[in-house]
């Protein structure tokens, strides 16, 4: 199936079985509601800068605080955030955030990719951004983390069978991360898991938001635990002053 064929199957099979106005309408309003966590600490030891899309900016999450970024600030005490996250912002939208950044930082974390697979992006252009934005993100750091949402089709904001669709293109974009990743020497967070491993899967009303799509508290402390273990985090960040 191409991924045109692919994208007017998916709009017909979501108006019947997919995304209820009301999951819409509250996925809208925690985006209005979201706000990007940044820090900076009277005394710097390290700098991260953060790129991506709502999930990047801590939608659905109770507090900015909450969300990846304010986990990180909160477990690093010196640790200067720039975040340049946006609602909505797919790949493509990542490259222009790089673009916009001027100086060197000690990491840089890309988190996101659902709006790709959700808003259908073709593969060719999805992996062309994917790539551009590893090699820009290189440029501002020594240590880049690209960490991709985990199965989309997944999420309670789906049914079947366009939860089937989701589950594919998840897998797509986290074989293009990782690509990407091996190529640049940056490291690759999976955070991809069929439905009978995955949490969000098997416990959806504590792990995601009111919307069924974005994590909750307790889903992005998740993400948080994955991004600790395999992004090994601590380690990149921790240098001596100056």
């Amino acid at each position: 199936m191409t991924w045109g064929l692919a994208a007017t199957a998916a709009a017909a099979l979501t108006a019947v079985a997919g995304c209820t106005v009301w999951r819409i309408d509250e996925a809208k309003q925690l985006a209005r509601a979201s706000e990007p966590f940044q820090s900076r600490p009277a005394t710097e030891r390290a700098s991260l800068l953060v790129i991506g899309d709502s999930t990047a900016v801590g939608t659905g999450a109770s507090s900015p605080a909450a969300s990846v970024a304010g986990l990180i600030g909160k477990s690093h005490n010196g640790l200067r955030i720039d975040n340049r996250a946006a609602d909505g912002a797919r790949y493509a939208d990542f490259v222009r955030q790089l673009r916009d950044v001027q100086g060197k930082y000690d990491a840089v974390l890309v988190l996101g990719g659902g709006n790709d697979v959700i808003r259908m992006t073709n593969e060719d252009a999805l992996r062309a951004s994917i790539f551009e934005v590893a090699d820009l993100a290189k440029q501002h750091a020594p240590a880049v983390i690209l960490m991709p949402p985990g199965n989309v089709g997944n999420a309670p904001f789906f049914y079947a069978p366009v939860s089937w669709l989701m589950d594919k293109r998840s897998q797509t974009l986290h074989a293009l991360v990782s690509q990407a990743a091996q190529r640049t020497d940056a490291t690759y967070v999976n955070m991809y898991l069929k439905r009978e491993d995955d949490p969000f899967a098997q416990r959806p009303q504590e792990l995601h938001a009111r919307d069924g799509l974005h994590p909750s508290d307790a889903g992005y402390r998740l993400w948080y635990s994955s991004l600790q273990q395999q992004g090994r985090l601590d380690r990149l960040l921790a240098r001596p002053l100056g």
